[in-house]
C-alpha cells in the first residue's frame, strides 16, 4: 500500500484515501464531461456540414442505380443539368451547370446516349459523361444482298426499338431522292443498289435521311476505292450495269469465292444474247422473298425486272450489293460457263456448268437436297 494512505504506524487512512479517491472521481468526472461535450460539439458540426454539403449537391457513390441520358445535340450546361436533375442523377441543375462550367472540360462532352447512376456528384456525373465507356451506341447491321424494302423492315425489329426509326420512317425519306446530293448521276434518282449494306452507328435523335446519307456515302467511298466508273469503262459496260451485276450475285451466292464465277455466268449470257433467268430478279419482281425457288406462275410475271420474260439486264439494281459483290462485278473469273446452281442451301456449295446437261445434273442433286430437307426450297 502506498505511503499516501497510511499513518506513520502502517495503518490505512481511510480518510487520506476517500480524498484522492474523490479528488480522482472528480478528474474522470471532468474529462468525460469534456469528451462527451466534444463529441456533442463534433457530431453537430460534421450533420452541419453533410446538410451544407449536400443541399445542392449529392455525396457518396450513389445508389447503384443505372439510368440512361438522351443528351440532344447542341444542349448545353444548364440544359444537360435540368436533364440529369429530373433523372435524379444529380441534385442541383445549378450546381451541375457550375461545375461543369468551372472545369473547361464541357466542350469535350458528347451528345447522344449515356448511362449514369443516380444519386451522385455533379463531379462525378460530369465524369462520367466524359468517358467513352458509358457511351451507348446504337448500332443497325444491314446484311448485303437485301433490297431496300428488306433493309428497311430491319429496322421495325424488336433490337433496333432503341434507335426509333420504323420501316416507314426509312421509306418516307426515301420518297425524294433529290434529297441526297451525294447519289451518284448513274443511279438514275434510284437509290436501290446504292444503300451500301454494313452496321452503322446511328446518331440520336435518329433522322431516316442521316442514315440513309451515310450509306450512300459510304457506297461512294467503296466505288471509288474499287474505280467503279473505270473498271466498268474497262469491261465496256456502264457504272450502272456494275451495280446492277453485283446486286445479282449478292442475292444469288454468299460466298466471296463464288461470286466472280456469277459475274462471268452473268456477263457469258448478255454477250450470248442469252436470258439471264435468274430467280432473285423474279422475288424483286414480285416482291417476294419466302421461299429460295420460284413458280412457274412468278416466272410468267410481266415485270421489266424478271429475267425470264425479258433478255438483258433489269432496269436497275435487285439488291444493295456489299464490297465483294462489286469486285467480284468488276473482277469476273475466267470460265466458259453459262449455269450455275446451289445444291446444298447449308454449306453454299455452288456448282457451274458450260452446258445444259451439266447443268441439269448439277439441279438434279439440288432437287435431291430439297426433298431431304422439306421446306427448305
Amino acid at each position: 500500500m502506498s505511503a499516501k494512505f497510511t499513518d506513520n504506524d502502517g495503518r490505512l487512512n481511510w480518510r487520506r484515501l476517500g480524498y484522492y479517491a474523490r479528488s480522482a472521481f472528480a478528474v474522470l468526472l471532468s474529462a468525460a464531461v469534456l469528451i462527451g461535450g466534444g463529441w456533442f460539439i463534433y457530431s453537430k458540426a460534421n450533420e452541419a456540414y453533410v446538410s451544407w454539403r449536400t443541399a445542392d449537391d449529392y455525396i457518396g457513390e450513389g445508389t447503384g442505380e443505372e439510368v440512361q441520358i438522351m443528351i440532344p445535340r447542341g444542349a448545353g450546361a444548364s440544359d444537360v443539368g435540368v436533364l440529369l436533375m429530373e433523372a435524379d442523377v444529380v441534385k442541383s441543375a445549378g450546381t451541375f451547370r457550375k461545375v461543369a462550367t468551372r472545369s473547361g472540360k464541357w466542350d469535350q462532352v458528347q451528345s447522344g446516349r449515356f448511362k449514369l447512376t443516380k444519386q451522385i456528384p455533379a463531379e462525378t456525373a460530369l465524369d462520367m459523361l466524359l468517358d467513352p465507356e458509358n457511351a451507348v451506341r446504337l448500332m443497325v447491321t444491314f446484311p448485303e444482298g437485301l433490297a431496300a424494302q428488306r433493309q428497311w423492315a430491319i429496322m421495325d425489329r424488336a433490337a433496333n426499338a432503341d434507335i426509333g426509326l420504323t420501316a416507314a420512317d426509312m421509306a418516307e425519306a426515301a420518297s425524294d431522292t433529290s434529297i441526297y446530293q451525294a447519289l451518284p448521276g448513274y443511279a438514275n434518282g434510284e437509290l436501290e443498289g446504292f444503300l451500301f449494306p454494313s452496321t452503322y452507328e446511328v446518331g440520336e435523335p435518329a433522322v431516316a435521311s442521316h442514315l440513309i446519307g451515310t450509306q450512300i456515302g459510304q457506297f461512294n467511298r467503296i466505288a471509288e476505292k474499287l474505280e467503279l466508273v473505270e473498271g466498268a469503262q474497262a469491261l465496256g459496260t456502264t457504272p450502272r450495269n456494275i451495280v446492277t451485276t453485283a446486286s445479282i450475285i449478292a442475292a444469288e451466292v454468299n460466298n466471296p469465292d463464288d461470286q466472280p464465277m456469277v459475274a462471268r455466268v452473268i456477263y457469258n449470257r448478255i454477250n450470248q444474247g442469252m436470258p439471264l433467268q435468274m430467280d432473285s430478279t423474279v422475288h424483286y419482281a414480285v416482291q417476294d422473298w419466302g421461299t429460295v425457288s420460284t413458280t412457274a406462275e412468278q416466272r410468267a410475271n410481266p415485270s421489266p425486272y424478271n429475267t425470264y420474260v425479258h433478255k438483258g439486264y433489269p432496269p436497275g439494281p435487285i439488291t444493295n450489293p456489299g464490297e465483294s459483290a462489286l469486285n467480284a462485278a468488276l473482277n469476273p473469273a475466267e470460265t466458259d460457263a453459262l449455269f450455275f446452281v446451289t445444291v446444298n442451301l447449308d454449306t453454299g456449295e455452288t456448282k457451274f456448268a458450260a452446258t445444259i446437261e451439266e447443268h441439269n445434273a448439277n439441279v438434279a442433286e439440288y432437287q435431291a437436297w430439297c426433298q431431304a430437307n422439306t421446306g427448305r426450297c
